[in-house]
């Protein structure tokens, strides 16, 4: 594995536009901590699960300062994955993987700042000694995320993208969703946090330095998304979290208040779904074995699967279980023999007070 920044071929790459230029010029040179950024969008550690805050406190200092991202997209069950971190940064979420990960898992980080990637690649060895690992399980790879095969991640080779409030920052979304599926395993995860907005922002907003460098301008139509998704072959994403981004410079406000901006952790996988939650009458049950999770697992905003207690399941969700590296950790049952309609969203019969029913999940 590398020890220095891979550089994307110069042959290969975009003419450089002006959206990529103020991003690089914000976040290399304007940008010195997150306590410069004038949203509240930047998530600190006190969000994390307890057991991941304790590992963040575990990462170097500097590192720790300059992260910029907006949720918590570290999925569990982790050991031995190979994950890809799109828009690094100064790695705090890749050092955060790799531990997570362990010593036979990999983590590599796309970035096309090399001031952060410098930052990033500085303290390597400080965490490989730090973790205990014989050798650094992260690579740092320089370059733009739109345009991953130009830095030779091959097709079906990674079990999980994240990324943190930085797929806002590209001007060609639709490449960057569609190399995400491309590199992606089949049953791979998609894990990401990004701003959100509730319109689409005015076009004489879109290149202005600071919104795009505050994650505005380029924040994603939730309709827009779903559309991107469904182009590029997922059709049912999930929600995991959400919560709102106040803007807290005044300037701000007068130029893009009339816009609702929330920050949402979506999760996805690269599978054959439907693009409605249809019933089978399937049932999954979880074992309560992924670390960390011994009392339930949450998949989305929507099912929260407590450990031995059925949970009736579309047809989606249950692929979305048993399909993907959260297999060994579910029992399902049913199959595909019956189809009884569109999966009912509503409690099923008997659920009320004393219902000993199955219990149903609104998907």
């Amino acid at each position: 594995m590398s020890s220095t920044l891979t550089s994307l071929p110069s042959p290969s790459a975009p003419s450089p536009s002006s959206t990529l230029g103020h991003v690089r010029e914000y976040y290399g040179r304007v940008l010195s901590s997150s306590a410069d950024l004038k949203t509240g969008a930047c998530c600190t550690s006190d969000s994390l699960p307890p057991y991941l805050r304790a590992l963040v406190e575990d990462i170097h200092p500097e590192i720790r300062d300059r992260f910029y991202g907006c949720g918590s997209p570290i999925p569990p069950a982790l050991q031995g994955a190979t994950v890809l971190d799109l828009g690094c940064g100064t790695g705090r979420d890749c050092y955060l993987l790799s531990r997570l990960v362990g010593e036979e898992g990999r983590v590599l980080g796309v970035d096309m700042t090399r001031e952060q990637l410098e930052v990033a690649q500085e303290h390597r060895d400080w965490h490989a000694a730090r973790y205990g690992h014989r050798r650094s399980n992260v690579e740092f790879l320089e370059g733009i995320i739109e345009d991953l095969a130009g830095l030779g991640i091959a097709d079906d080779s990674v079990d999980l993208v994240v990324s943190n409030c930085v797929i806002n920052l590209s001007p060609e979304k639709e490449r960057v969703f569609s190399e995400i599926f491309r590199v992606l395993k089949p049953g791979g995860e998609l894990f990401f946090s990004d701003v959100f907005a509730d319109r689409r922002i005015p076009s004489h907003l879109r290149e202005d330095p600071v919104l795009l460098g505050e994650c505005l301008a380029g924040a994603l139509y939730t309709e827009d998304f779903r559309r991107l998704l469904a182009r590029a072959g997922c059709p049912d994403f999930r929600e995991v979290a959400r919560a709102p981004v106040p803007l807290l410079d005044p300037a701000l406000e007068e130029k893009i208040g009339m816009v609702t901006f929330t920050s949402r952790t979506i999760r996805a996988f690269k599978l054959e779904l439907e693009d409605r939650c249809e019933d089978y009458g399937e049932v999954a049950t979880y074992r309560g074995t992924i670390p960390h999770h011994p009392h339930a697992f949450q998949l989305d905003d929507h099912h929260r699967f407590e450990s031995g207690r059925p949970l009736r399941v579309c047809g989606n969700t249950a692929d979305m279980l048993g399909l993907t590296r959260y297999a060994p950790h579910f029992q399902l049952q049913g199959d595909r023999s019956t189809h009884f309609g569109l999966f009912d969203c509503a409690p099923g019969p008997g659920q009320g007070e004393g219902g000993g029913d199955q219990p149903a999940a609104c998907c």
